[in-house]
């Protein structure tokens, strides 16, 4: 800040101050720029600090705060004067020498700390005992000596033993043996060793007698023990019942917990289970099992039996050991005897029979019809004339001959109905699915393989595709079922192109499509923006040539739909779904309503709208202007009007009755039902009646939006102004008379929906946010002594110049807080001076009150004399 703004800053200041507004300047607030902040790590008890923050004249204020806490303390106890009094003992007796004074002090000092020692002293003429002997003779540690013997008698030494090993053995050699012999003369002193050998001879005496008492005494205790059990038997008896029971009783009862605890020690430890398959393993099994499936159908349909390749035999090397060996069916014939002769059959027929092997084996045991008929016939002419029996005997040639030729007849016949089963399961195999696909390398391929197919077998067949081709299978997976995601999008634009579209085979292979997304996003999303960047770009260019746009065909439409289904809509930004959104919102404003069919597209797109904005909430205004046209197109046209239309809708025109229908009897016919989008293509072929019909469903469909616009948009502050024209034509313009009641509902919800919601909005308030701070750029730091001179000489000499420097700054901060601590002073004294003086006028005051007072009295007492 320059000179000149600091002396204008001044001279605004003292004005403020000086001028009649002191009030009014002192309530301005501080500048937040002036605010000096220095940030403190932690805080250390005693320490000063400067560390705080402060605003200009806060540091005014610290300083007399504590200059009152210092200097004004200093200032109050001026004139008092403290006292120190000595509390030794003997200071203030003159009677007593200091000799004395020493002595009796350093007496008590030697008391006090002979006090503090024996607080937990014992007392020391008292004699303390353990069991019977005194605590200082134990101390003294003259116990016995324990011996190295395993003897019960521990401790106990012989003397001799004592002094032959503590004593050196001297004192043996020493004594002198007494003993006397018979004649009374004295024996001669034993030599060192008969002395040990006696020693050693004595202890394994004594050694020997103590392990005779320790076998006896347990010989004692065995015999004790023995004879105790003899009498334990006789003592034992049974405790009755009743004692048991009350035993029982006072047992405490196992928690249930405990219960648990134990039935879960004896149940089975878990088995670990299989662990689980990995995505590249099941896609490995799956195809597995597609591929084994599709060689069995393949066998099947070339006609190839499953025994065959079984009954096929191998190559048995000369070292088989044949430890697989399997006993083979036993083909061989029972004897059966008919009419007394042996049945044999030829081999012809045998040969003949071998394709019906099997058959053979089913029926083998059992009689066919032919058979049975032919026994029973014969039973029956056995019965009937047991004369006839030479007459058949004589024929019996024939009769072998004709069955014969029944034989070949059955024979023949199996073998043609074992051909025409062979031929039906061809015919089965051929007409079956495929298990395994390779990927259609085009939309025309695609196309092959689903056109023509029921939904359930196109479903199968993208599955198929894509199990088989799995990414973790091959390299080159990945890449194809990209591709293919592609050609089932454009597969479902040619079925939503058709006339009359095929809605529920693309509802069905939505999920499919949805699965592809799934595992490639990036090339689904790649997808999805090519065909949108088409429709765009179609639409600009339609403008540019004709200058107005129309609605896109169903495809286009559908794409939108399935973008909802495959992509998250509530996101602020998306790479597929805010394209799709802005597109929308471009049909809503470029598109213009020709015809019914551009009212049910419009309609849809708002349906999808809606559908986009249920998460996110998000407001679109040409939603909500295209919903107020298309209620404009169902009134009839009036001059006053108290809304706008916005683009592509007119006032007035052409097309500006479009949803107005003035016949009443088909009102009355009518009934609430949705709209398909199948309705656009057969439109045209409609009569009059199914026409307004159909506007009146468009009117419904509206009314319904509205209401769901208001329910969706009801939150927001501005919802008044938003459905401001849609509720003026729905009360002004619109007569609901006229329509059906369902309609009038309809209108009811709505209208209710769009009030209810109006009057609970909350208004619009700017959010709080903190003011943003001015860019601070960091000075640049040059080292100066003195600003605005060059320091020139040695470093000595500019040392002397700081310090003379720095002197001259402490003296003239000392001058100054020096000079602040006088004018504190001075008001101090003043304050006091003040106070005293106004104490003095209040005395002076309280006593000329008493005074006139008692004056009062004394004229009043004064007068009543005089009366009287």
């Amino acid at each position: 800040m320059g000179k000149a703004a600091k002396q204008r800053r001044r001279g605004q200041v003292a004005a403020g101050a000086k001028g009649p507004n002191r009030a009014g300047a002192a309530l301005v607030k501080n500048n937040p720029f002036e605010v000096k902040v220095n940030k403190q790590k932690f805080q250390i008890l005693g320490r000063r600090t400067k560390h705080d923050v402060g605003l200009p004249g806060v540091s005014r204020s610290k300083a007399v705060k504590k200059r009152t806490q210092t200097l004004l303390k200093e200032y109050k106890e001026r004139e008092k004067s403290n006292v120190f009094k000595d509390k030794r003992f003997g200071e203030y007796n003159t009677k007593l020498s200091p000799e004395e004074k020493m002595m009796k002090r350093f007496a008590l000092e030697r008391q006090q700390n002979h006090e503090k020692k024996s607080i937990y002293n014992l007392n020391e003429d008292e004699e303390l005992t353990h069991y019977g002997q005194s605590l200082a003779d134990i101390e003294k540690l003259n116990d016995a000596i324990e011996s190295d013997s395993d003897t019960e008698e521990r401790g106990m030494l012989s003397a001799e033993l004592t002094a032959a090993h503590f004593g050196g053995g001297g004192g043996l050699l020493r004594r002198k043996a007494l003993t006397e012999e018979p004649d009374g003369e004295e024996l001669k002193p034993k030599s060192r060793k008969e002395l040990i050998e006696e020693l050693i001879a004595k202890s394994k005496q004594e050694k020997r007698e103590r392990q005779t008492q320790r076998e006896s005494a347990l010989e004692l205790t065995e015999k004790l023990d023995t004879d105790w059990k003899e009498i334990q038997t006789l003592l034992s008896h049974k405790t009755p019942k009743s004692e048991k029971k009350d035993k029982e009783k006072d047992k405490p009862k196992p928690d249930e917990y405990d219960m648990i605890v134990r039935e879960l020690g004896f149940e089975m430890k878990a088995q670990p289970s299989d662990r689980m398959k990995t995505e590249e393993e099941l896609a490995k099994e799956e195809q597995e099992r597609l591929q084994k499936l599709e060689a069995d159908r393949l066998r099947r349909m070339h006609g190839k039996d499953e025994h065959e390749n079984k009954k096929k035999l191998k190559h048995v090397s000369a070292d088989d050991l044949t430890d697989g060996f399997i006993l083979d069916k036993d083909d061989r014939r029972l004897l059966s005897y008919k009419d007394g002769k042996l049945n044999v059959e030829k081999e012809e027929e045998e040969d003949g029979n071998e394709g019906d092997g099997e058959n053979e084996e089913e029926n083998e045991g059992e009689p066919t019809r032919g058979d049975v008929e032919e026994e029973s016939a014969e039973e029956d002419d056995a019965t009937d004339s047991p004369s006839d029996l030479e007459s058949d005997m004589g024929s019996e040639e024939e009769i072998i001959a004709n069955e014969d030729q029944k034989k070949k007849h059955r024979g023949n016949e199996k073998k043609l109905q074992s051909e025409e089963e062979q031929n039906a399961k061809i015919e089965a195999a051929k007409s079956e699915l495929p298990y395994t696909f390779p990927v259609p390398e085009s939309c025309e391929k695609l196309k092959s393989l689903l056109f023509g197919r029921l939904i359930e077998e196109q479903l199968v067949i993208l599955e198929r595709i894509q199990k088989c081709n799995h990414p973790s299978l091959a390299v080159g997976n990945k890449a194809k079922l990209e591709k293919l995601f592609g050609f089932l999008l454009e597969y479902i634009g040619g079925l939503a192109s058709m006339e009359p579209p095929e809605l529920k085979t693309i509802d069905k292979l939505v999920p499919p499509l949805y699965s592809l997304c799934q595992m490639f996003p990036e090339a689904a999303s790649n997808s999805i923006k090519f065909v949108l960047r088409d429709a765009a770009h179609e639409m600009e260019e339609i403008i540019e040539v004709k200058g107005r746009a129309t609605f896109p065909g169903l495809d286009v439409l559908i794409y939108l739909k399935i973008t909802a289904i495959l992509f998250p809509t509530s996101d602020f930004w998306h790479p597929v779904v805010t394209p799709a959104f802005i597109y929308m919102s471009q049909l809503l404003t470029k598109c213009q309503v020709m015809t019914l069919q551009d009212v049910v597209k419009g309609l849809f797109v708002c349906c999808l709208l809606l559908e986009y904005v249920s998460l996110s909430q998000r407001f679109v205004p040409e939603l909500i202007n295209f919903l107020l046209g298309i209620l404009h197109l169902a009134i009839p046209q009036k001059q006053t009007q108290g809304y706008t239309l916005v683009h592509p809708f007119r006032p007035a025109g052409k097309n500006s009755e479009l949803l107005l229908v003035s016949d009443k009897k088909d009102m009355d016919i009518w009934k609430k039902q949705n709209l398909p989008l199948s309705i656009v293509t057969r439109l045209k072929e409609s009569s009059k009646t199914e026409m307004n019909h159909f506007r009146l469903s468009c009117v419904a469909v509206c009314l319904d939006l509205i209401k769901k616009s208001a329910a969706l948009y009801g939150s927001l502050s501005s919802f008044c102004e938003i459905m401001q024209p849609i509720r003026v034509l729905l009360t002004e313009h619109m007569s609901v008379t006229e329509y059906p009641k369902q309609m009038q509902e309809l209108y009811q919800n709505a209208l209710k929906e769009i009030e209810d919601k109006g009057k609970h909005y909350t208004p619009l308030v700017c959010e709080k946010k903190k003011p943003m701070p001015l860019k601070l750029y960091t000075p640049k730091i040059v080292k100066v002594l003195e600003f605005g001179r060059k320091q020139g000489g040695s470093k000595e000499e500019q040392e002397r110049k700081r310090l003379i420097h720095k002197h001259k700054r402490e003296f003239k901060g000392a001058v100054r807080e020096i000079r602040k601590d006088n004018q504190f002073l001075a008001r101090m004294q003043l304050s006091e001076t003040m106070e005293r003086d106004a104490d003095r006028k209040r005395k002076v005051k309280q006593l000329f009150n008493s005074l006139a007072t008692q004056e009062g009295e004394w004229k009043a007492m004064k007068r009543k004399k005089f009366k009287n």
